[in-house]
């Protein structure tokens, strides 16, 4: 992007919704270049890799039991010269799914949200992609950030605790607090932020990027 002739190099900033949130935010502590970063209803696929929804498995019996079966889906992908797929939203959706799922599935399998390319869609991401996911930590020294940050997330999303820990770990021990922000959205679930144009804040994505990118 800096090497574009209609991209000012001073201004530029980046969005990234969902598990994208997550890697704009690594970006963002990597890459000095971006003056400004949004992150809306941020999942951290790393944490979420190795330790489970809400760390749940975060010890290390199950991520042994995950790389074994990893490592030998690698070796199954070699030999059959495909790759072995993790499936999308469940379908056909269990009445006793977690309302989180329901909501995935209410987005991703309905016009709504429904893409032939969508991975979540359909067929999901291969199994194996997991693996450069489980022993990585995405948030590493995101607190010697400089730049600005706004944080996004639904208080009513399952996922609403990887913000809220993202945010804290962003601020603490750092000099550069001023232009960092958690905005929690009332009632909001985790795909409420993917298309809901009523309770996406745009008027304040928009003023956060114009006052720092001026």
């Amino acid at each position: 992007m800096s090497v574009q002739d209609n991209v000012d190099l001073e201004r530029i900033g980046i969005i990234g919704i969902c598990g994208w949130g997550g890697i704009a935010l690594q970006t963002a502590a990597i890459d000095t270049r971006i003056k400004a970063t949004v992150t809306s209803t941020m999942y951290d696929l790393s944490r979420v890799t190795g330790n489970g929804y809400f760390d749940a498995n975060d010890n290390e019996e199950p991520r042994h039991k995950m790389r074994v079966a990893l490592n030998k889906q690698r070796t199954a992908d070699f030999k059959t010269g495909s790759y072995a797929k993790a499936g999308g939203v469940v379908d056909p959706l269990p009445e006793d799914a977690p309302k989180f799922v329901k909501d995935y599935y209410a987005y991703y399998k309905t016009p709504r949200g429904y893409h032939k390319r969508s991975l979540n869609s359909n067929s999901g991401w291969n199994v194996t992609a997991a693996t450069s996911l489980l022993n990585t930590r995405l948030f590493t020294y995101t607190n010697e950030i400089r730049n600005a940050v706004l944080v996004i997330h639904g208080d009513q999303a399952h996922s609403c605790y990887i913000s809220k820990d993202a945010y804290t770990d962003m601020i603490k021990d750092s000099e550069y607090t001023d232009n960092k922000e958690l905005l929690l959205i009332p009632g909001a679930s985790q795909t409420d932020l993917y298309d809901q144009k009523n309770i996406i804040p745009f008027a304040k994505m928009g003023a956060f990027f114009d006052k720092y990118l001026k």
